[in-house]
């Protein structure tokens, strides 16, 4: 007789330093140093966190957060107390980048809320909200920029006084020189003033936003238009250098046939229009071709202008539109609601507008279809457009590049009395046909000086159409660019990653704390009394990934959304208020707490629990800043990579120098 042993099952082993059968192993001090293997001791490694790295504008978003949650603290005063609440200081820190925060904390995309880690525990923290919050307490408190304390005794035509321009005029004045921006319109802004609606950008806190540039003793001379009215010659005999910020004013009319008609009209003169105040009465049926926000701004302008029904031949809206006559206030007065339709290439989910403003249409009854193609205007015998000829589509990226194939047999008409193009900008070069490229642009390298034009700096919608924010990070990158220029200093390669970063040795300097820098071996710093101890600022060049964090650190928090007046199709009629609301202080704090900190320490203690050897320690307090809160004996350590696991930010790395 024969048994037959019972089957056995054993949990597999997690973890085993050897395989079965193995009987050799390498040197334990090949393994200690050999790049990017275990055993090795941490090192304190700063990144940039993908908010930062997504920002057109360069924003340090990390830094502004750490203060309004109370992480990072203001230096000190003479009387031993903070020089500032932490309100201005967020704030201060804020406009390194970006002197339009109020702005912007309305109107920007926010790619950096798309690029946020914390997606991948819930939902991205609200930054442009506390971005709102910020900019806002910073008008109601008056809260000036600090002029230079010195001056360098150069001067520097700024041309166009949209973001681009206005945000290297306020760069290039913090540096001390002095800036005159010429503008051929009568009011600073650009497309802030003249392409965005005030029911998104309030007037008054454009405004204020401008003047604060301004009191910084920047002149601007309105109503002039270089080329024309003073030529380029002139200009380059009178000043040391020249940012270009001439935008893109001009839009873009329909390729299609029949497009010439009196009330076929680019979306640019249409919101200018609008702004100016002339445009107070559309059509009864406005069809906009588009998809971006541009085309969102101009259907909502149109389902709050609405239409008469009484309505003179001059008094027709493309004649406003032109400048010819602007709309009776009295007329406008008896207007009713607008039929308004959207037509766009992608489907609406794919659409390029922020999701949030697409969903606002739709809620004021804006009929938004997708996958269309203008195929031609319909004309009566006068020649004005009746209705656009469209055709069914699918539309996809391939390689880089749009690609759309018509669906044959699905043509249609959509009646309008108004049909408005929105689908691209472009560059009036009268009087400077010197700098276009050929393409509607001007070439230009990395420091954004003009490509065989020294002293020639542009930004902007005339180099790449983009983001207001996006203008804005050019105007600061050309500003260091004239700058360095001016000193006769040599433009530099620029960084892999343009971004404002955490400072740790101005926050030592704030602090009071002296540092020394000391470039050590690798072995041997667990007796090194430098205040900055294997410290590695990578923000630079290196984008921190979810994927580096420990994100069990982190429960679910939902995220504080600012309060939106959502209007129905009867409720727009008319309605210019402003929709959307800041958060209070306390949401905005809270809100901030949500930040993960990404690539720096921000004081969870993790590291210094769960080090079986106590190797990592606190910083003695009078020693510590933001920054450099944590510190190793090396001499204690096992590399057991413990202190990096646990790390939620990633702002532990095993390398020990490396």
């Amino acid at each position: 007789m024969s048994t037959i042993a019972e089957p056995t099952t054993t949990k597999p082993i997690t973890f085993r330093r050897f395989k079965d059968g193995a009987n050799t192993y390498s040197s334990f001090q090949k393994d200690i140093f050999d790049a990017g293997h275990s055993h090795k001791c941490p090192t304190y490694i700063q990144s940039t966190p993908p908010c930062q790295g997504s920002c057109p504008a360069g924003e340090d978003i990390r830094s502004y957060l750490n203060i309004v949650r109370g992480i990072e603290k203001a230096p000190l005063g003479a009387d031993g107390k903070p020089s500032m609440n932490w309100q201005e200081y967020a704030f201060r820190r804020l406009t390194e980048a970006n002197p339009f925060p109020s702005v912007m904390g309305r109107v920007c995309p926010a790619p950096c809320e798309s690029g946020c880690n914390r997606n991948q525990v819930e939902d991205f923290v609200g930054i442009n909200s506390v971005e709102h919050f910020l900019g806002d307490y910073a008008i109601q408190n008056k809260i000036a920029y600090k002029k230079s304390e010195s001056t360098s005794g150069k001067k520097v035509a700024v041309i166009g006084g949209g973001p681009a321009g206005m945000s290297a005029a306020y760069q290039l004045a913090l540096k001390g020189h002095s800036v005159t921006i010429f503008d051929e319109r009568a009011e600073l802004g650009g497309m802030m003033r003249y392409g965005i609606p005030g029911f998104r950008t309030p007037r008054d806190v454009l405004d204020a936003e401008i003047q604060r540039i301004l009191d910084l003793g920047v002149e601007a001379r309105m109503n002039c238009r270089i080329g024309t009215d003073i030529t380029m010659t002139q200009i380059r005999a009178d000043y040391d250098a020249v940012f270009l910020g001439l935008g893109a004013q001009a839009g873009r009319a329909l390729a299609v046939e029949g497009a010439d008609a009196p009330n076929v009209v680019t979306a640019t003169s249409f919101l200018k229009a609008f702004n100016d105040g002339r445009l107070r009465h559309v059509g009864k049926r406005v069809v906009v071709v588009g998809g971006g926000d541009t085309s969102i701004d101009v259907a909502t302008v149109a389902r709050r202008l609405g239409h008469i029904d009484k309505i003179n031949e001059s008094d027709r809206p493309e004649f406003a539109i032109a400048g010819h006559v602007a709309h009776d206030v009295a007329s406008a007065s008896a207007r009713q609601g607008a039929e308004v339709t959207l037509t766009t290439i992608f489907s609406i989910d794919k659409m390029q507008a922020s999701k949030h403003e697409v969903e606002h249409a739709l809620s004021e009854g804006i009929a938004i279809r997708g996958g269309l193609v203008p195929l031609s205007i319909v004309r009566n015998a006068d020649g004005r457009a009746t209705a656009l000829r469209v055709i069914q589509c699918e539309a996809k990226i391939v390689s880089g590049r749009l690609d759309i194939k018509n669906i044959e047999g699905t043509e249609e008409d959509i009646p309008a009395d108004l049909i408005v193009s929105a689908i691209g900008q472009a560059v009036d070069f009268t009087g400077l046909e010197e700098f276009n490229n050929g393409k509607g642009a001007i070439n230009s390298d990395k420091n954004y000086q003009v490509q065989g034009q020294e002293g020639i700096f542009v930004g902007g919608d005339v180099v790449r159409p983009h983001l207001l924010t996006t203008a804005i990070g050019h105007g600061a990158i050309a500003a260091d660019g004239i700058d360095r220029f001016l000193q006769k200093e040599a433009l530099e390669k620029r960084p892999k990653i343009d971004v404002h970063t955490f400072d740790l040795k101005r926050k030592m300097v704030e602090k009071g704390l002296t540092f020394s820098e000391v470039h050590e071996p690798i072995r041997g710093t667990d007796k090194s009394t430098a205040a900055i101890h294997n410290y590695d600022n990578r923000s630079d060049r290196y984008v921190i990934s979810h994927k580096e964090l420990f994100l069990g650190h982190f429960p679910s928090i939902n995220r504080n959304v600012r309060n939106v007046t959502n209007l129905t199709a009867v409720e727009a009629l008319n309605n210019f208020e402003e929709r959307l609301h800041p958060l209070l202080e306390a949401q905005a704090v809270a809100e901030a707490k949500r930040c993960m900190s990404c690539g720096q320490c921000f004081e969870c203690d993790n590291c210094v629990v769960y080090c079986p050897q106590t190797a990592v320690y606190k910083v003695p307090k009078a020693k510590s800043t933001t920054g450099r809160y944590v510190d190793t004996h090396y001499h204690k350590c096992i590399g057991c990579h413990i202190c990096a696991d646990v790390c939620p930010t990633g702002y532990i790395q095993m390398g020990l120098g490396d």
